[in-house]
């Protein structure tokens, strides 16, 4: 047993030694008063509607953003230009593109709660200043639990024996799904940085589809309709600057999760479930063994390396596996009573007894999170699993992934804080 946590130590002393220049990471917690904020009334709002999804007054709010700079901006309409040239030859010369600045966007249900966030970019053409175009910045992740997500998810079916750097790379395709959208950032993230990455959303209300294109700079020619074909059969020039290569594998779709899922065929590598209610609810449908919903994503797994990352709340029998009183705010949490059962019920469905597979939640830093990650074969012989060894695994492919994805930032932060196998 000594010899494989000295072992671990020795992966974390690798980790704190090594020499990595990064980029700098506009999410990172240190920039958190622009993109999280302290009072709801806060910023600007620039949408505001009212949901008939059960998810109450949805606005966007908009907050400045220091980053990048203006010394920078040259850099980025250099890049539109030549994306123009590109993408539409000759489409530059009627006047180029030039940023007018970013902002954060904050998605929020009943004016408080935060749903999302993310970064957009304003630009213009020269000869229209008075059409603003927003693109968000899919490089931008800030919200904590969304790195969270990211990190341990990828780490996990990396540890599958599953070719990340081929998908990474584009030469072989990732069947994603992800339940809940917000303002898109997870899945815009997802789709630039892993050029094999088929992104399918479900999100069941359209003014949160509605605001993420108009306010917060999604790609509008992602959406479908309900036949499964593009909303638009042809995306508009500006989309095709900006998005060309990474819209057309992007597929937002208008549904309950449920009956899509119930519906749909495809066989998917990893799926991301993040959806909550105006009432920040976990819907019961979606973790309920006795109900569809799990069932019917079992069959639509890969049954080698499929990976299943869930967004909960924190409660105290998760958060607090060492013994201490969770605090007053962890008690209040509307989903404390439910994960411990959250956890287990994708686990008993999806990977089941005598299986390779695991299940871990990973305490979310910052905020009152949990990342439960279930994952079908871990590439460890059964005979020799223990926690020691799924750690050792995962520190080592977090390491490759912030390396091979030029990651901001750390993956290893998001996996090793509160570590605990599903039993």
């Amino acid at each position: 047993m000594r010899r494989k946590a000295t072992a671990v130590s020795a992966y974390l002393r690798r980790f704190s030694t090594a020499v990595r220049r990064r980029a700098d990471d506009e999410g990172d917690w240190l920039y958190s008063s622009e993109w999280w904020g302290s009072d709801p009334g806060d910023g600007n709002t620039v949408l505001r509607s009212t949901s008939g999804k059960g998810n109450g007054i949805v606005s966007v709010v908009a907050h400045p953003s220091s980053k990048p700079s203006r010394m920078h901006w040259s850099r980025t309409e250099r890049w539109l230009q030549q994306r123009c040239e590109d993408v539409h030859p000759g489409y530059g010369d009627a006047g180029k593109l030039k940023v007018l600045g970013y902002q954060w966007r904050v998605l929020r249900f009943n004016n408080v709660t935060r749903q999302s966030t993310a970064k957009v970019m304003a630009t213009y053409r020269e000869k229209e200043p008075g059409v603003v175009y927003l693109m968000q910045q899919p490089h931008c992740l800030a919200v904590p639990y969304v790195k969270s997500m990211v990190s341990a998810g990828l780490t996990a079916i990396a540890s599958c024996n599953f070719d990340i750097i081929s998908t990474l790379q584009g030469k072989k395709n990732m069947q994603i799904l992800c339940i809940g959208h917000g303002g898109g950032s997870l899945p815009l993230f997802l789709a630039s940085k892993i050029q094999g990455a088929i992104v399918h959303i479900v999100e069941i209300d359209p003014i949160v589809i509605s605001a993420s294109i108009r306010a917060m700079g999604f790609p509008a020619f992602s959406l479908m309709t309900k036949s499964g074909d593009r909303a638009v059969a042809k995306p508009d020039v500006i989309n095709e600057i900006m998005w060309k290569g990474t819209h057309e594998r992007i597929h937002l779709h208008e549904a309950d999760a449920e009956e899509f899922i119930i519906k749909n065929t495809n066989l998917y590598d990893m799926v991301f479930v993040d959806a909550y209610d105006g009432d920040d609810i976990f819907p019961h449908k979606l973790w309920d063994p006795d109900l569809p919903f799990l069932k019917a994503l079992n069959s639509q797994l890969h049954p080698k390396h499929g990976t299943v990352v869930v967004n909960l709340h924190s409660d105290s029998d998760i958060l607090n596996h060492d013994g201490s009183v969770p605090s007053v705010l962890e008690q209040i949490l509307p989903m404390g009573n439910y994960v411990s059962q959250v956890c287990r019920a994708y686990k008993d469905v999806l990977v089941g007894e005598g299986s390779s597979g695991i299940a871990f939640t990973v305490a979310v830093p910052w905020v009152c999170n949990t990342s439960l990650i279930v994952c079908r074969g871990n590439g460890i012989d059964s005979e020799y699993f223990n926690r020691e060894l799924v750690i050792n695994s995962l520190i080592s492919k977090s390491l490759e992934l912030e390396h091979v994805m030029d990651l901001p930032f750390s993956c290893l932060e998001y996996i090793k804080r509160g570590f605990v196998l599903v039993d």
